[in-house]
C-alpha cells in the first residue's frame, strides 16, 4: 500500500446517504490535520493508566453498512471514542465478514469507505487508535486457516446465528463462510493479543468460541513445547475478556419503544442516522411516538417510549440519570422534545479525517502486531521458516 494523498471525505465515499447528509458531513468536518473496536464484566470502572504503565489492548470490528444510526452510535461507537483514551485500541471494518451472505460487489467497497468515514466523523481519533480495513491485513485470513484446522465442527454447528440464517435461506443457498466466519472472528481478535473485546448480547457466544480456541491452541502448542522452540512465555495467545457496554446503551425505535432501533426497519422515521441534517433530526423527534401521561419518568416498564427518549437525552447530554429525572420530571412532551433535539444536534459534531491515509497507516500498524503473532503460530505448529 503506497503513500496516499490527504483529502476531505468526498461524497462518493458516502453513496448510501442523501446529498444533504453528505453535504452535512463535509460542512461539519473541522480542518484539523491528524498526525498519522463495556468495560470489563469483572470491573465496570475504567482504569486510568499512569504514564509508565502499559495499556491493555482493545480490538473490535464493525460491518461495512455504509450508514450508522443513533443506536449504533450510543451502543458502541461512543464507547469506542472513550476507550481510545484509556486503552491501546484497534478498530477495523470487517469487509471479509460482509461476504458471508450474497453481496453487491461494487457496493461493498463503497460501504467500506463510507463506514470508515463515519466512524472518524463520530470521533475515533487515528492518532490514538489504529483504524483499518480487515482485508488489508492478510494475516486475518492466514490465521483463520490455521485455527480452522483445530476447530471441531461441532463447535461451529452450535452457533445460534448460523442456525437461524441457514434455516431461513436453506442449505443450498448458504455458503461455507457462514458456518466458519466465527473462526475468522476469532482470528480478528487473537491476532492482536487482545485483552478486551467490546461485545453485545448477540456476540457473547462468538467470544466464548474465541476464548475456547485460544485455550485450545495454547494447550496443543504452548507451554513447554513453545518454550523449547525459543518462545517467550508459555502461551501463544492471550485469552480475551468481554468488555460490556454501560447500562442504557440500548436505543429503541422512535416509532416503537419495544423494538430496537435498526437500519433494516422499513421506516426511516424509526431511527436517527448520524448524518441526518439538523432539520431532519428535529422533524423525526417532533413526530416520534410518545404517550399520553402528564409527566415524564424513566425506568417505568409501562412507558417504553418515555424511557427510550429520556435515555437518549441522558446519553446525548452526558448527564446522570438522577439529573435527568430532576430536570425533566415536571415537563410535558412539548417542552421536552425541543430540548432533546438541541442535545442531539449539539452532540453529533464529527471530527475530520483523511480517509485513505488513516486506513493505510492503521493497516500498517495492525500488520506489525498481527505478523508477529502469525509468525509465532506458524513456528509453534511446525511450519518451515519463511525467507
Amino acid at each position: 500500500m503506497g503513500v496516499l494523498s490527504q483529502y476531505a471525505i468526498p461524497s462518493c465515499f458516502i453513496p448510501s446517504l442523501s446529498c444533504a447528509a453528505s453535504t452535512l458531513l463535509r460542512s461539519r468536518l473541522r480542518p484539523t490535520i491528524r498526525c498519522c473496536t463495556t468495560l470489563s464484566s469483572a470491573s465496570p470502572d475504567t482504569p486510568t493508566p499512569t504514564s509508565t504503565s502499559i495499556k491493555k489492548r482493545v480490538a473490535s470490528g464493525v460491518q461495512p453498512t455504509g450508514s450508522i444510526h443513533l443506536g449504533n452510535y450510543f451502543g458502541a461507537i461512543k464507547n469506542w471514542v472513550a476507550l481510545q483514551d484509556v486503552y491501546d485500541t484497534l478498530y477495523f471494518i470487517v469487509d471479509l465478514h460482509a461476504i458471508t451472505l450474497p453481496h453487491d460487489r461494487q457496493q461493498l467497497s463503497k460501504d467500506t469507505k463510507s463506514t470508515a468515514a463515519i466512524y472518524l466523523a463520530c470521533g475515533i481519533d487515528p492518532s490514538k487508535a489504529s483504524v483499518f480495513v480487515q482485508s488489508h491485513v492478510r494475516a486475518h485470513v492466514e490465521l483463520m486457516w490455521l485455527l480452522s484446522s483445530i476447530t471441531p465442527i461441532g463447535w461451529l454447528n452450535r452457533m445460534i446465528q448460523f442456525k437461524e440464517k441457514s434455516r431461513k435461506a436453506g442449505d443450498e443457498e448458504v455458503g461455507v463462510a457462514l458456518l466458519t466466519y466465527p473462526v475468522l472472528m476469532a482470528s480478528d481478535i487473537l491476532l492482536y493479543q487482545t485483552d478486551f473485546v467490546p461485545v453485545g448480547e448477540d456476540q457473547k457466544q462468538h467470544l466464548e468460541l474465541t476464548r475456547d480456541l485460544a485455550e485450545r491452541v495454547n494447550n496443543l502448542y504452548g507451554g513447554r513445547k513453545w518454550k523449547k522452540l525459543g518462545g517467550r512465555g508459555g502461551a501463544l495467545f492471550k485469552v480475551p475478556e468481554p468488555l460490556i457496554p454501560p447500562t442504557g446503551a440500548r436505543i429503541m425505535s422512535l416509532t416503537d419503544g419495544l423494538s430496537k432501533m435498526s437500519k433494516s426497519a422499513p421506516s426511516d422515521q424509526s431511527r436517527i442516522n448520524i448524518l441526518d441534517p439538523k432539520d431532519l433530526i428535529a422533524n423525526k423527534i417532533k413526530r416520534c411516538k410518545t404517550d399520553s401521561f402528564p409527566s415524564l419518568e424513566i425506568d417505568n416498564p409501562e412507558r417504553p417510549e418515555c424511557n427510550n427518549l429520556l435515555s437518549i437525552y441522558q446519553l446525548a447530554s452526558g448527564k446522570t440519570k438522577e439529573e435527568i429525572v430532576q430536570e425533566c420530571q415536571n415537563m410535558n412532551w412539548g417542552t421536552f422534545k425541543p430540548l432533546l433535539t438541541d442535545a442531539l444536534i449539539d452532540h453529533l459534531q464529527p471530527n475530520s479525517g483523511y480517509l485513505d491515509q488513516v486506513l493505510g497507516e492503521g493497516a500498517r500498524n495492525a500488520a506489525d502486531i498481527a505478523d508477529a503473532t502469525l509468525h509465532n503460530v506458524y513456528q509453534a505448529m511446525g511450519f518451515s521458516k519463511r525467507h
